[in-house]
């Protein structure tokens, strides 16, 4: 959660920064609602292209559980990609406790 908020904040400054001061405060931006890092990948392959030396997990990004490959919910939660487990552990990300 944390993590999704200093995101959101760095990119709503990155973007009120590439406003030019003469356009109306109405038409500036306010808020970026979600921020994606880079390594989210939208196919297991891609992800494993990515790190071909790591295990590719599924990670459930509104939460920040992973699971692994034959579990329920590998691939099918409603918002999630195909990270790298080694990255996704760096970025605070856990593992499934239940093996779902």
């Amino acid at each position: 959660m944390f993590r999704s908020l200093v995101l959101s904040f760095c990119l709503c400054l990155v973007a009120a920064a590439a406003v030019p001061a003469s356009t109306p405060a109405s038409a500036r931006p306010v808020a970026v609602t979600i921020a994606y890092r880079a390594s989210y990948f939208d196919t297991e392959r891609a992800a494993q292209r990515h790190c071909p030396r790591d295990t590719v997990v599924w990670l459930n990004i509104p939460t920040s559980i992973y699971h692994y490959g034959g579990e329920r919910w590998y691939g099918r939660t409603r918002d999630g990609a195909y990270v790298c487990e080694r990255e996704a552990i760096a970025e605070g990300d856990r593992a499934s406790r239940n093996g779902q």
